[in-house]
């Protein structure tokens, strides 16, 4: 029986439901499918882009740790693609490739002033906390006001790391850098900005509510805010989570505040105009304009103008993707063009065996639980297109891996991985706490090949 030598770049969610899926999928040959990932250690976002205060989040590790111990999908972690191995490489090698490599920089954001001393992007700070080896250790943490824009969890998710005391996180996850300097950040006050009205917002309840749950932090909200159009009660009328998240904004409105040392304002109908310097070109204030339903779903500008004083500023309005080499890119969108997960050269035409799936096919949009769906959608056609399939000139499962020995690639494994995993929990366990992660590349691979 015909066999598919199968390569996936990027082993977050994506990655491995796509693998899984092919491995179910009714199918006339066998497959043999290897996991590729630049960092040591697998499950991408999960374990890189989710809060260390979100556990049950987390809890999705689970599901993927299942597919990946049950031994029939290879794991090859701090493997580069484009550096370690190249789309020749994988020709020779494999009958397709499918990229699950996400979205994982900043979208721009183009006002005046987003590039001062002060600005930065929420991914690289969601990096940071979350312990990526690959960007800086420390994070500059000096400012007393902050400045959001976004209204989606990843923006409340930055909120929330920013207002919330360090001691706070010490029973999760949190690597033990982030932990001292977060302990040592002078902040009083976190303002979130969005353009739309608090019905459109595009957070969840979940992650609404646990922002409240935060001790010591006023949650400030504006009765201004609140003067709903007839959308906008429509909305909260006939959707269930619109329902729940205006209800949770209207109890805090009727929280007492004033005690506490930190605060969190929310700020709606508010579009940031321009973030203004001080005399050494650092962050000192943002402009807004004061926005109004337009009575089309979306909102006009008042012309009324106002200005908050801050000294840093986050910018989280979405994630983007990155090219990747030999492959195209479609720049304005940050995806690889494609057509249901097929990619397309530039002509439009289907580019045989090179597949995409998750954010860099879709972008950065939806859910994990959209993630199945979108990977069934490309694996259907990577069952369909057989008589396209690459024909490798070394398509035994040990080549690829001499092939990375003889370039000094040190890759690790599923089992390397089960062994820092066990090394990370044995860590917190010593202090009570969930996990310590560790941080170091460099330590990430010499625990999991030892």
């Amino acid at each position: 029986m015909t066999t598919l030598r199968l390569a996936i770049v990027g082993a977050g969610p994506a990655g491995i439901y796509a693998a899984d899926l092919l491995i179910k999928a009714e199918r006339h040959f066998d497959v043999s499918i290897d996991l590729f990932e630049h960092l040591p250690a697998p499950y991408g976002l999960v374990r890189y882009g989710v809060a260390p205060d979100h556990p049950r989040i987390k809890g999705i590790i689970t599901a993927l740790r299942e597919v990946l111990d049950r031994g029939d999908i290879r794991f090859f972690g701090n493997v580069r693609y484009g550096v370690d191995v190249t789309l020749d490489d994988l020709k020779k090698h494999y009958n397709a490739v499918i990229f699950a490599t996400g979205a994982i920089t900043d979208a721009p954001l183009a006002i005046p002033g987003i590039e001062l001393e002060g600005s930065y992007g929420a991914a690289d700070f969601v990096s940071w906390f979350d312990g990526h080896p690959d960007v800086p250790r420390t994070w500059p943490l000096e400012a007393q006001s902050v400045a959001v824009i976004g209204n989606g969890n990843v923006a409340l998710d930055v909120s929330r790391i920013l207002a919330k005391h360090a001691d706070d996180l010490l029973p999760t996850e949190i690597p033990d850098n982030v932990y001292e300097i977060l302990k040592s950040s002078p902040v009083t006050d976190v303002h979130v900005f969005g353009r739309r009205g608090p019905a459109q917002v595009k957070f969840t309840p979940l992650e609404l509510r646990e922002l409240g749950e935060m001790r010591d932090v006023d949650m400030i909200v504006y009765d201004e805010d609140f003067e709903l159009d007839e959308a906008s009660k429509a909305a909260i009328a006939s959707n269930k989570q619109v329902f729940v998240i205006n209800k949770v904004l209207n109890q805090w409105r009727e929280r007492p505040v004033g005690e506490a040392s930190r605060r969190l304002h929310l700020h709606f109908y508010a579009k940031p105009l321009e973030i203004t310097s001080d005399a050494d070109g650092r962050v000192a204030s943002i402009r807004y304009e004061r926005t109004r339903p337009d009575g089309a779903g979306s909102v006009e500008g008042t012309g009324e103008i106002r200005e908050i004083e801050i000294q840093a500023i986050y910018r989280a309005v979405g994630y983007f993707g990155s090219p990747l080499a030999d492959i195209p890119f479609d720049e304005r969108h940050g995806v690889i063009p494609n057509h249901e997960g097929q990619a397309l050269a530039d002509d439009n035409s289907v580019i045989p065996g090179v597949y995409a799936t998750g954010w860099i096919k879709r972008g950065p949009v939806g859910l994990i639980g959209h993630t199945k769906s979108d990977a069934m959608e490309t694996i259907q056609h990577v069952v369909n297109d057989q008589a396209s399939w690459w024909a490798p000139t070394h398509p035994d499962e040990q080549s690829i891996v001499e092939l990375l020995t003889s370039r000094g690639v040190e890759f690790t494994t599923i089992d390397g991985w089960h062994q820092l995993d066990q090394h990370e929990l044995a860590l917190g366990e010593a202090e009570g706490r969930l996990r310590k992660k560790v941080v170091p590349r460099d330590e990430m691979i010499r625990v999991s090949n030892t």
